[in-house]
């Protein structure tokens, strides 16, 4: 029996994704896996609207998903250097250990 994959079973594949990344975050405690975690969420996003816009036969989705691609593009530019510049002034990747705004 042959079984079609549908729009519908992307948008499952995506919620699981992005769950599995917020649960990342909000678990974690090293910066550079929740930045990792935030990237699956973004991925998931992207997943999400590719499935609606083939689902609703637009291409809205799609262009939305070249947007988000740029900001997680930007994001890494900026977050990984921000990271690198909390690491050489701290010592540590640590959340609990970081507290920027006490100094």
């Amino acid at each position: 029996m042959k079984m079609k994959i549908t729009p519908d079973f992307f948008i499952y594949l995506s919620m699981v994704l992005f769950s599995i990344g917020l649960i990342g975050v909000l678990v974690r405690r090293n910066l550079i896996v929740i930045f990792m975690f935030i990237e699956l969420m973004l991925n998931a996003v992207n997943l999400s609207f590719i499935a609606y816009s083939y689902k609703l036969g637009q291409v809205d989705g799609q262009i939305y998903v070249f947007f988000v691609m740029v900001l997680a593009a930007v994001e890494v530019a900026v977050g990984l250097g921000l990271i690198m510049l909390i690491y050489r002034n701290k010592k540590s990747l640590d959340v609990d250990e970081i507290n920027i705004m006490k100094n």
